[in-house]
């Protein structure tokens, strides 16, 4: 949509004036293709662009040539309309271009003082006809310098506000990537201390429950397979209420990383056989030995190699690629599966927050966890149909 100025409209206003004023048609129509030409300045997309300013301080050349060779050439009175395409260029070009531009105003102007326009049989310039020409000349490039200096400062004022833009931007964005990961830290620590305390109550009635279901399996008479098998049920429900329990533990016990120099490709490839997923690999050696825990890393690995898995094909490739980025080691975890639904992507690093029907996901939060213990960062590209990149970043310690 056009955006119209109070400059535009005084724009229109003068020229309307001289339109009116014009003697002839030919002089109307010159002076209206002049005033469309500087009203498009600033207003089509394509005017922004070098080309596009070229053409349009060519396309008023011309015009202004043929409305002062319509109207007495070098005695016209419309000599300062030349400074509309000389400004045009002075503002939004840069010296070379002014100057260029001003050499061929004033070129254009003394071109009228040819045998085309003027039969100098009959003429003749006196003393003070060529002082009024060079005064007029000397004008045009005083006025293309004056206005490239002032189109300089505007342009100069425009990349400091454009930088400040940029750097707010990029402000506003790590300022609500902090908040988010001070609100997901402070949700991480609650639950963690919920986690412990219910985990450490159940325990015990776990326990309990488990005992007696085994001191009945075995005082039941064994002509009573039912009550053997309900007895084998319940043995078999509280060991895996109890892995549950264990893994809230995990998530809420302290985490203290033992660190020592390790090859993290290393890592990955137990990772992979004890998760049991194929990976191609694409290893950077620019990554250095990391001061990380092993089995923690390898834990975090079998996290995501195994939803990686989960959400692929049987035949779909799961990549895992190192490389060195800005100072830190990065490892990419990238499936070819289902993907993430869009409105999951900024929690799905949160506790309970999954899509399997049996998970109770504290999978990724668990690998948050440990990688935000050893410092570094985790985050995720991810399309619906096409598959997800887990991107694990940590520190390269000296």
């Amino acid at each position: 949509m056009l955006k119209f100025r109070i400059q535009d409209i005084l724009l229109v206003a003068m020229f309307t004036a001289l339109i009116v004023l014009a003697h002839d048609h030919r002089e109307q129509e010159l002076l209206a293709g002049l005033a469309l030409l500087q009203l498009a300045e600033g207003k089509l997309a394509w005017l922004d662009k070098l080309g596009g300013r070229i053409t349009s301080i060519g396309l008023q050349f011309l015009v202004c040539y043929l409305l002062l060779g319509w109207t007495s050439a070098v005695s016209s009175e419309y000599f300062p309309i030349l400074l509309v395409p000389v400004a045009s260029a002075a503002t939004y070009l840069g010296l070379a271009g002014t100057v260029i531009t001003g050499i061929i105003a004033i070129g254009a102007y003394l071109s009228f003082l040819t045998p085309v326009y003027i039969d100098w049989s009959h003429s003749s310039l006196d003393p003070d006809a060529i002082h009024v020409l060079v005064v007029k000349c000397i004008s045009l490039a005083v006025v293309a310098v004056l206005v490239n200096f002032l189109g300089e400062a505007r342009r100069a004022e425009s990349t400091r506000y454009r930088k400040a833009a940029e750097q707010l931007t990029l402000a506003n964005r790590s300022l609500l990537e902090a908040e988010a990961e001070v609100r997901r830290s402070e949700r991480l620590a609650a639950l963690g201390q919920l986690s412990a305390g219910l985990a450490h109550e159940l325990r015990n009635p776990l326990g309990s429950i488990r005992g007696s279901a085994e001191l009945l399996g075995r005082s039941v008479k064994t002509e009573s397979p039912v009550v053997k098998e309900l007895a084998g049920i319940i043995s078999e429900e509280v060991d895996r209420t109890n892995s549950l329990v264990t893994r809230f533990l995990d998530f809420a016990r302290p985490l203290e990383p033992r660190r020592e120099k390790t090859d993290i490709t290393q890592v990955i490839d137990k990772a992979a056989r004890h998760a049991r997923v194929e990976i191609i690999r694409n290893y950077s050696p620019e990554v250095p030995e990391l001061s990380i825990d092993p089995a923690l890393m390898e834990q975090v690995f079998i996290n995501l190699l195994s939803n990686a898995a989960q959400a692929s094909a049987s035949d779909a490739p799961i990549t895992v690629a190192t490389r060195t980025l800005n100072g830190d080691a990065e490892v990419s975890v990238v499936d070819r599966g289902c993907g993430i639904p869009p409105d999951k992507m900024e929690t799905i690093f949160n506790p309970f927050v999954t899509s399997k029907q049996s998970g109770v996901g504290l999978g990724l939060a668990i690998v948050a966890k440990i990688v935000d213990g050893h410092g570094g960062t985790m985050t995720v590209e991810s399309e619906p149909g096409k598959g997800s990149a887990f991107h694990l970043r940590l520190p390269i310690l000296k």
